[in-house]
């Protein structure tokens, strides 16, 4: 029997808030919300889940999320301009722009396919 992949789990210091920042950048609604996981979901699935951890980010993430706008310089002045930080990884030329949300998380914003 295959596993079915339910939600994507970040740590975070303020759960709440982070879980509303992504709802917000995705288009996705708080679904569940308690002192020990807050999750939000969209038409597509997997939900992220976000949970409390004590300390803050220290190193690179592991894993990140990738997300395909239909303008990629329009959604990173949005992104930006809702409080995200670029993040110079060392990549010149490269189709996509790397961006850290409120608590430092990295994701990337692909280019625009046209």
């Amino acid at each position: 029997m295959a596993s079915r992949w339910h939600a994507t789990v970040i740590d975070a210091r303020d759960p709440k808030r982070l879980a509303r920042w992504w709802a917000e950048v995705l288009g996705y609604r708080v679904t569940h919300e308690d002192t020990r996981i807050t999750t939000i979901v969209g038409d597509q699935s997997p939900a992220l889940s976000f949970v409390p951890v004590a300390a803050g980010k220290a190193a690179k993430n592991r894993l990140h999320i990738d997300l395909a706008p239909d303008d990629q310089d329009a959604e990173v002045e949005r992104l930006v301009d809702m409080g995200a930080r670029r993040v110079d990884v060392g990549q010149h030329e490269s189709s996509w722009i790397v961006l850290a949300d409120p608590e430092g998380n990295e994701f990337c914003v692909l280019v625009t396919k046209g």
